[in-house]
């Protein structure tokens, strides 16, 4: 078992990675000097490279066209910007840029998109994925955003309370994710998953919540690999 802090480093980055560079013991990020920017700012430092986000998504989306197109998938791939990764505006403005959707994680991110919404920054078929434990709050704002109209804000089950507390609140009919729990051994102390339907409960929750509801629909499963 890993336990010390750079075995998180190691299992979280790869180092180096092509950004950085050395020039004469100064390190630079896309060709900037990082020594300038915390002499004029101070550190602990932390900035945004925008170019770099829309390159990124670029790159993420040619990867599955040509993957969708080398095995003949039916289906479509669309990208979701996680707002926890950061939540500044310039940030997810310049995401919003390559026809992105939004992935929520918390209550004020419903907020958030309710103001890009106002602000013609993304409409009714941005698909808005809600992940994340629903507290009250986070529940009542998706109940307010799906019942403003928004069909496609789609809430991820986390588990077996929440389908009845959105039922109670949204008006509708919704769409609805479940997210299914990994079970895997976790190989270090830094195991992070811990929401989610069991993969053996799957269907059985499903026969029991979903299948004879009327009010709604099973969209998507949710997962990491």
């Amino acid at each position: 078992m890993n336990t010390k802090y750079i075995d998180l480093i190691d299992q979280t980055y790869e180092f180096p990675q092509e950004e950085f560079k050395l020039d004469q013991d100064k390190l630079r990020f896309h060709d900037i000097d990082l020594m300038d920017l915390v002499e004029t700012y101070g550190a602990p430092l932390k900035f945004t490279y925008l170019p770099k986000i829309s390159e990124n998504i670029q790159k993420a989306k040619s990867w599955f066209s040509s993957a969708i197109k080398k095995h003949d998938y039916k289906g479509s791939y669309n990208y979701s910007y996680c707002t926890k990764s950061a939540h500044f505006k310039h940030v997810l403005v310049e995401a919003l840029k390559n026809d992105v959707h939004i992935e929520t994680s918390s209550a004020y991110d419903i907020n958030i998109v309710e103001n890009l919404k106002a602000e013609g920054k993304i409409g009714k078929d941005t698909y808005v994925i809600c992940n994340g434990f629903k507290r009250e709050e986070y529940i009542q704002n998706i109940s307010r955003l799906i019942n403003s109209g928004h069909e496609n804000c789609i809430p991820i089950i986390d588990n077996y309370e929440e389908l009845a507390l959105l039922g109670d609140s949204i008006e509708k009919d919704f769409k609805v994710g479940i997210r299914i729990a990994s079970e895997e051994e976790p190989k270090f102390e830094f195991y992070t998953s811990r929401l989610g339907i069991g993969y053996k409960n799957i269907v059985p929750f499903y026969e029991d919540q979903i299948k004879y509801n009327d009010k709604v629909e099973l969209k998507m499963l949710h997962f990491f690999i």
